[in-house]
This record gives structure tokens, sequence and C-alpha cells, in this order.
């Protein structure tokens, strides 16, 4: 089978247009065509007037030899990649030692299950609910302003990337096709079959839940157990007799424990007393960047007009995104992030008295508004130096002045942007309806945010303005705070992927520093779930060799 890529065609080109490209491109005749499968498409919006669909296709020929003979210096031409997930290992019967799995989000999540699928029978722990219950807890703050610290956007079985767009687009290089193993994944667990070609796929809230189900599901088939509502308070650390420290087991919150000498650490961003709790315990831990600032909404039409222009609307393109960035005078980086075409804003703390926002969107994504983080990059020397844990505290203190500002009862601050350009406070809002459950107060939005953030936002804004038409109008709405856009922290690994000084823990995904968002987070849990089975069979062989010295 072949590969074929860039091939273009019009937006409006009817089916029979695809295979007749195919042969044009090719060189070859309709009867010489055998089969095409769309491995992939994209548009191409350049020219808002003439956008074009950009394919990748598979395609099977009568004599394949004969074509890439024709086109061995065309890089568009080639042998289809093998994209197979390969297994690194299988366990050997059941030795009694089985992997334990802090965390129940993507990363853990695909972790458990690939542990599972090599036959480890992985323990899979989780502060929170199952999605379902989990789901209800959620409903409850953004209904009733009832907030479970234990279950709610972050904590519990799918994670925070289960209340979200459900993108699964990322920009990690794999040469192994980990993340086609996790759509491959997602698909048989009932995500729709379209993300396997689309460019920029995503899944939605709804679905999520479901296929989060499914895939709990199968990992218990395989021997697999999960434990929701418990949360790990310790760890048992020992040094050997090389003097290196290792895990031998995990304190609970209920005052059990839980033998572990292999335990992935699939905690996600937000889980901060966690992260106290393995820096109190020795575990390297070291400060990193992360961003700040607020959600801002538009109309989703405006976004798609922006972006489409007069095909603003066809159902090839759906609801039009955006990725924006802009470096300012001050040595800020201001950008968009996390970016929900026809969504809403979401409450998404996880403690009492805070507030923080993020964004979601359903797979239709036909909510009237479009919503992004507007947010500005911090760096721990200058923001927030010496302590690792010190961008914990920063995010705290912002989410504190968020939570009073907005009137101590999880509304959210909000501000017309005309207002904060203005360097004014809001007292009503304009057009745009907010999103944001349980409802916002409007206010001045430079109470809950660092000067050298709102001086960046106010000289990007206009900016803004010039590359996407309205996104600077007065009546856009912003609110904050936006803190939670990547973890502060990262526990250091070393190349086998534990801990750089604690053996037999294996930080990962989100929350360890190591991805960003669903896909790089369940591509990491993949890659740590080998490491984990290859170091359980290196130490399987080295108990058979001493049985056998013995």
């Amino acid at each position: 089978m072949l590969r074929l890529t860039e091939l273009t065609l019009p937006l409006h080109h009817p089916d029979e247009a695809l295979p007749a490209a195919i042969c044009r491109r090719l060189r070859i005749t309709p009867r010489e065509l055998v089969r095409h499968v769309v491995a992939r498409r994209a548009h191409d919006a350049r020219d808002k007037a003439d956008i074009k669909l950009v394919y990748s296709v598979d395609v099977n020929v009568r004599d394949e030899a004969a074509v890439l003979a024709r086109f061995r210096k065309d890089r568009h031409v080639q042998r289809t990649p093998d994209t197979r997930y390969r297994f690194v290992a299988q366990a050997a019967g059941d030795t009694g030692d089985r992997p334990v799995v802090i965390g129940a989000g993507p990363c853990g999540l695909f972790a458990g299950l690939i542990l599972a699928q090599m036959g480890y029978r992985p323990i899979i722990l989780d502060r929170g609910k199952v999605v379902r219950e989990r789901t209800k807890d959620t409903w409850g703050l953004w209904r009733k302003s009832v907030l479970n610290p234990e279950s709610n956007v972050q904590f519990g079985e799918g994670g925070a990337g289960t209340f979200s767009d459900g993108k699964l687009y990322s920009r990690i290089k794999d040469d192994r096709f980990l993340d086609r193993k996790v759509l491959t994944e997602f698909v048989k667990a009932g995500a729709p079959p379209e993300i396997l070609t689309e460019a920029h796929p995503h899944i939605g809230t709804f679905r999520l839940v479901t296929m989060v189900e499914s895939m709990r599901a199968s990992i218990e088939e395989l021997g697999g157990e999960y434990r929701f509502s418990t949360r790990v308070d310790g760890l048992d650390v020992t040094t050997d007799s090389a003097g290196e420290r290792r895990i031998r087991g995990l304190h609970l919150h209920d005052g059990g424990y839980l033998p572990a000498t292999h335990v992935v650490m699939a905690i996600g961003h937000s889980a901060r007393d966690t992260f106290s709790m393995l820096h109190e315990a020795g575990v390297h831990v070291e400060a990193k960047p992360f961003s700040l600032g607020v959600r801002i909404e538009h109309p989703q039409g405006w976004i798609d007009r922006a972006r489409f222009g007069p095909n603003a609307g066809h159902p090839a393109l759906g609801s039009a995104e955006y990725h924006i960035s802009h470096h300012c005078r001050n040595g800020r980086t201001v950008y968009s992030f996390c970016m929900c075409p026809g969504g809403t804003v979401v409450a998404a703390t996880s403690e009492e008295g805070r507030v923080a926002t993020n964004g979601m969107s359903q797979y239709s994504r036909n909510e009237r508004n479009a919503n992004s983080g507007f947010v500005v990059a911090i760096d721990p020397a200058r923001d927030f130096p010496g302590d690792p844990l010190a961008g914990i505290a920063l995010q705290r203190h912002w989410e504190e002045r968020a939570f009073v500002a907005g009137g101590s009862c999880y509304k959210a601050p909000a501000q017309r942007l005309g207002d904060f350009m203005a360097a004014r406070p809001s007292t009503t809002l304009g057009s745009i309806v907010p999103s944001y459950k349980p409802g916002v107060t409007p206010t001045d939005l430079a109470l809950c945010l660092p000067d050298y953030a709102v001086a960046a936002m106010r000289e990007a804004l206009p900016v803004f303005g010039r590359q996407i038409p309205g996104y600077d109008h007065p009546d856009v709405v912003m609110t904050g705070v936006e803190t939670r856009t990547s973890s502060p922290v990262r526990f250091t690994r070393d190349a086998r992927f534990q801990s750089l000084n604690t053996r037999g823990l294996f930080p990962a995904g989100e929350g360890a520093g190591y991805a960003g968002g669903i896909l790089s987070a369940a591509v990491d849990g993949i890659k740590v779930a080998e490491a984990v089975a290859l170091s359980m069979g290196a130490a399987t062989a080295d108990a058979a060799q001493v049985a056998v010295a013995a």
C-alpha cells in the first residue's frame, strides 16, 4: 500500500473527485487504482474565498513497484508506514508483584490499559469517584455552587480532560505512532471513527464519559483493579544496600497500606497536596514554567467568518479555531490556550475558597460562544524563584483574589474587554452573554492578576484584533482566572522514566510535568507503562538468576 500526501482539492468537490485526483497524481488509469482510504484530512484556509481540502490517502494499485519507481524522489509518494502498536513485554505468569497506577486521567488510564494488555494486572488508585458520580459532583458546583474537593473537574475517573473540548492533537514527535494507538483505543471505546483521519480531532465531554467507562471495563476484564475514593497520603521509601532510595509501599488516606515496588505517578496538574507530600518525602522536584490569565469569549460566528470568510458554516470545516500569540515589550508572551470552539467556560477549581476557570465543548461544538485561555507565560526564575513549590502558592494567591472579586460564592469575576482596556471596573456586561456557571460578577480583573500580566494583555489585545476581526470588540467577555494551564512542577525522571532519586517511582503525564493535553498525556502513559514492564521483567530475571545460583 502507498501513502500519497498533500493531495489538494476544492472545498466543494464531489466524492468522485478524490479517486480521479489520485489517478492524475500517480499517472495511472482508473482501472489501475484498486482501492483508496483517507488517512488524514485537513484544510488550507489561507485564501478564505478559495479554501482547499488537503488529503493524505492510502492507495492500492495494480503495479506498486512501477509507481514507486516512477516517484522514487517524491517524498509525497511513499510506502504506507506501519502504525501497528507492538508490546515491549509480556508478563510471565502471576509473579504476585502488581504495578500500581496513581490517577485515572488520560495518562493513568493508558498506563493501566497497556499494563493490563501486557498481563501485569495493575491496581489503579484515584482519589475521586467513578466518572458518572463525579459528573454529578461537578454539576453540583456549576449549578448549586457546592464544591466537593475530592470529586470535581480535576479529580476523578477520566481526569481534567473529561470536562474539556476533548482535543486529540499535540506537537509531540513520535516515530512509533503511539498517538495512533491512543486514537485506535478511543475508537474501540466508542469515539467517532473520524478522529483517525481528521487533522484536529476532538471528542467532547459526553462521549468521553462513556469511553472512559468502556476502557475501565476492558482493564478489569484483563485482570486490572480500580480503587476509587482512595487518596495516597504518604510513601514508604527505603534505602537499599547500594544506597539507593526505593519505594516499597503507599500509605492511604484511610490508614491503609498498599505494598508496591513499581508505582506510576499520574496525578494530574492540580494535585497540589500530593505534590507537597512527594516533596516532603524527598522525591526530586523542580519548579517549571506555566501560564496564567483569563478565559475570553466571542460569538462563534465571528470566529467562523474571520477564519473562513464566505465559506463559514460549511460542514467540512466545522467550527473555526484559532492559535495566536504576541511577544510584548515587557518581555512577556501572551497567547491563546486550549481554544474551545462552540463551547462554554467552566468552573475548574478543586479547592475551597478559590476560583479557577477552564473551557469545555461537546462533540457538536454548537454552543453560541467560542472561548479560549488568554494567558501570559511566567517563569520560575523570574516570577517565583527559590522553593520548587512556589508556583502553587502563586496560583492559589490569584485564585483566592478571584474568589473574593466574584463575590466569595464561586461566581467568577468578569469584565467587558472595553472596560479592561480603559482600566475601569465593569458594572454591567454587554451584548455577549458569558457562559460560565454558576455565574459571573462584573468587576475589575486587574484585581485578580499580576500587574505584568495585565500590562501584557492590554498590549496584546489590539494586536489580536488586527489578526481576527472582532477579537478586541469592547463587548467581548473576559472571565477570571485561568491558572491551571499546566503543572507548576516537574518530578524529574531519568532515561528509564523513574524518579531521579527514588527507584520504582515513575512520574508521568501532565502533573509530573511531561505532557500537556489528553493525547500527549496518554502517550506518556504508554511510554511509562512500557518502562514499568521492562523494569519488572528485569527484576523477575534477576530473581531467577539468584534462584539458579542458589
